[in-house]
């Protein structure tokens, strides 16, 4: 396609409804990032204000498009294509930024499969790994199992639980009539963590409430899969996660559960992939946001891989310093 004779890309922002409408962009090409599912840009979308734009040859649509950030600082995702697409849509996401923008193009959180395909020239662009951003990947059946010399802990502490709580918990999705009993379970859970992490976790918090008002329109149950763990009838903790299924990866999008019962947080991780992905080879527990407390957690359960990500900035009329780059890589 050539770019130059193609109008400009309209973007629009990022809705329930486009969960649906959109998925089909998400299984175009293998990506082991957690961005590979639409449930992961509905949930934050508002917190990066993201807009997206369907690219078109004609009739025939290239890939998705995202833009996100202010008119001040914008900038992109990598598009979501097949392989053989994904130049044409770099292009004319550059071509956006040059021309509509007034600025160089930008992507962050790029996965390392698009970067490797687009082999972009050295003297034109900058490709750092974002290392903070990295996604932990585990072993499906290792984590459905809590089997083996490493999970022999996480195993212990689930088999506490189940000793302890048996004849009183239940594990069942997610249903409406739930709303409120996560809300207050969110408050409670927030109000614990104090105010070291606040925007990190706030910015979370919002993507739950988003995703229990647009329950319908996410098809719940379908696209979207959740679990509970009730204690005599009260939620104690929750997952929300769905299924990349070009690569029969489990994405696990939230995990929360009260951090005063023993237990408690390697039973729902067991229940919720072994009753919503079976199937699943991979499981990834996206990333570790730089916090040390969220990293040892992660490692725990030793992770069989990473899902690495990139910061791309284009050299032409990009003269930033080393903080200007730093600064850019945190998201």
């Amino acid at each position: 396609m050539d770019c130059k004779k193609e109008s400009q890309p309209e973007f629009h922002h990022f809705h329930a409804g486009d969960v649906a409408r959109y998925a089909k962009f998400y299984e175009l090409r293998s990506n082991l990032t957690s961005d590979s599912t639409p449930l992961e840009s509905f949930l934050w979308r508002k917190y990066f204000n993201a807009r997206a734009a369907v690219l078109r040859d004609g009739e025939r649509e290239l890939g998705l498009l995202w833009l996100y950030g202010t008119e001040d600082e914008p900038y992109a995702a990598m598009p979501l294509a097949r392989e053989e697409d994904l130049p044409a849509c770099f292009a004319a996401l550059q071509r956006y930024f040059r021309e509509v923008l007034k600025k160089p193009l930008i992507v962050k959180l790029a996965d390392e499969g698009a970067v490797r395909a687009l082999q972009l020239p050295e003297d034109q662009y900058l490709v750092e790994e974002e290392e903070n951003a990295a996604d932990y990947l585990y072993d499906g059946n290792a984590l459905r199992t809590l089997s083996g010399r490493k999970l022999h802990k996480k195993k212990n502490h689930y088999n506490n639980f189940i000793k302890n709580y048996g004849e009183r918990y239940t594990y069942r999705p997610l249903e409406p009539g739930d709303h409120e009993a996560v809300l207050r379970f969110l408050e409670k859970w927030r109000d614990g963590k104090g105010d070291e992490v606040e925007d990190h976790l706030d910015r979370e918090v919002e993507g739950i409430h988003d995703l229990l008002n647009h329950g319908e329109e996410l098809d719940l149950g379908k696209s979207v899969s959740t679990g509970a763990i009730l204690i005599d009838g009260e939620l104690a903790a929750f997952s929300v996660g769905s299924l990349n299924r070009r690569d029969n990866m489990a994405v696990i999008h939230i995990e929360k559960a009260n951090p005063e019962i023993d237990g408690l947080y390697q039973a729902i991780n067991k229940e919720f992939l072994c009753h919503a992905f079976p199937e699943a080879a991979i499981i990834n527990r996206e990333d570790d946001v730089g916090l040390e407390g969220l990293r040892k957690s992660k490692q725990s359960y030793y992770p069989c891989g990473f899902a690495k990500k990139y910061l791309i900035l284009e050299r032409k009329g990009a003269d930033l310093s080393d903080r200007q780059i730093q600064a850019e890589m945190q998201y």
